[in-house]
């Protein structure tokens, strides 16, 4: 998208003349909270768990959506989903309408034009700009304020051919003519990156490295594969964790042999919780497409050395709507008075330089995703990962509301992280408190709250059981 040139000036009007740190946004893809060895040594993921020795664990980050697209809309955009539309991946009517009581909100599948992203406003600032795997959101990354787009475009997954080189058709296409056949999406992004790095290490870089991995469909890794068979977890998706930590670790690498660490803001997260009939969440519930914990807690680290006190935590909820204002902060600018950011910068948690105002965290999904598995995804109903309805974080409590059926859950997460015992009968004083301020945000925002029933409803269709895959 264009920037206007008042708009150019605003954003470098805040521009310091000190020289702006480079930021490699590092954002996995489907990757499970538990999905790392630092919280799980099931897997092996020893870049991002020294990565975490060097920087800062937040215990309690959020994604700002359960599932791909919407959560990227939030991170770039640093808006809710309620303000551009992008609640879920196509349609909002998933699963049999059968099974549906009312009619969701009709979903936007790309960000709207005219949307400032945070790749937008760090180009203005003086920042190159590059975008490396997933992107999603738009048809082309170069037309969202990336100077250099490596594999990006509307894609969900590993299009085109899977993860393995030559791919036939998408963006990843032009890469076949100058990779060998068998080379993996990793290794190009990763080289990619290493060479944008290498051209421009004398300038601010921002560098959102975004890979397919760890994306159905699933295929694995030979190098990694064998390091994981006979135990338990699945072998092949924990070779994809393995080869995606290796790419990290080849990025992170350059940054050290070009004299850059210092001068580099790090920042890994994933977009949504992982697929738990894959990879159990355990101790948190249910996984992708689940506004229960194991589907938007995420596993979050901070590096920047000098700023970031090494093998420091976070245990102050966060989320990655916050990193827009973040970056926005680190690079000393202000968006102008036009865009609207509903995150908060955590520079201050991330230099321990003082708190955050306590504030509660929102979730809004007017949509229906139906199960992934009906035995295995934990979630409140067989036959879907979430039906229409909100969710918030205040402290410790936990509320989840549903619209079909006026459904209430109330959740301590200090006593009970799994989303377990229901409290919202034996505290309807505390119900009352969050409902208030769910129903004040949604109002603040204009968040859609779908009630037209629909007339395809079967309350005595049963579908048939599904076995997970």
């Amino acid at each position: 998208m264009k920037i206007s040139f008042t708009l150019f000036i605003i954003f470098t009007t805040f521009s310091s003349a000190v020289e702006k740190p480079n930021i490699l946004y590092i954002n996995a893809d489907d990757l499970g909270i538990m999905d790392v060895s630092y919280n799980n040594p099931k897997f092996n993921t020893p870049n991002i768990d020294q990565l975490a020795k060097d920087g800062m664990v937040f215990t309690n980050a959020y994604a700002p959506s359960a599932n791909c697209a919407p959560s990227r809309a939030c991170v770039h955009s640093g808006q809710w989903s309620a303000r551009h539309g992008v609640y879920t991946v196509s349609s909002s009517e998933r699963g049999n309408p059968k099974t549906r009581k009312i009619i969701p909100t009709k979903n936007t599948p790309l960000l709207p034009e005219g949307t400032v992203t945070m790749a937008d406003a760090l180009k203005s600032g003086g920042y190159k700009t590059i975008h490396l795997g997933k992107y999603h959101i738009g048809k082309d990354p170069l037309t969202m304020g990336y100077d250099v787009n490596i594999g990006g475009d509307t894609s969900g997954g590993p299009s085109g051919g899977g993860y393995f080189a030559p791919w036939n058709k998408g963006a990843m296409a032009k890469w076949s003519k100058q990779y060998p056949k068998g080379t993996h999406r990793m290794d190009v992004f990763a080289d990619r990156a290493i060479k944008f790095i290498k051209a421009n290490k004398d300038d601010a870089m921002f560098i959102h490295f975004s890979p397919y991995s760890v994306h159905t469909g699933l295929e694995k890794v030979p190098e990694f594969y064998d390091n994981y068979k006979g135990k338990d977890v699945n072998a092949t998706y924990a070779s994809m964790v393995e080869k995606f930590d290796q790419g990290v670790g080849k990025v992170l690498k350059a940054l050290d042999d070009m004299g850059l660490r210092n001068k580099t803001l790090v920042v890994f997260s994933s977009d949504n919780g992982g697929i738990r009939a894959i990879s159990k969440q355990d101790p948190y519930r249910a996984g992708k497409g689940s506004y229960y914990e194991g589907g938007i807690r995420e596993p979050m680290v901070i590096r920047w050395p000098g700023k970031v006190k090494a093998g420091s935590v976070c245990k102050t909820p966060v989320c990655s709507i916050d990193f827009y204002p973040t970056f926005l902060k680190v690079a000393e600018m202000k968006a102008p008075k036009t865009v609207v950011l509903d995150g908060v910068s955590i520079l201050p948690l991330i230099t321990q330089t003082g708190e955050l105002k306590k504030r509660a965290l929102f979730w809004h999904f007017p949509i229906y995703l139906q199960a992934y598995s009906q035995t295995e995804d934990n979630g409140r109903d067989p036959l879907f990962r979430t039906r229409p309805g909100s969710a918030m974080r205040y402290g410790k409590w936990k509320l989840h509301e549903y619209f079909e059926d006026g459904g209430i859950e109330l959740y301590d997460l200090e006593s009970d992280l799994g989303e377990r015992k229901n409290l919202s009968t034996s505290m309807p004083e505390k119900v009352l408190e969050l409902k208030k301020m769910l129903n004040q945000w949604r109002t603040e925002i204009k968040a859609p709250v779908p009630d037209t029933k629909n007339p395809k409803y079967d309350p005595s269709f049963k579908p048939r059981k599904r076995k997970s895959k």
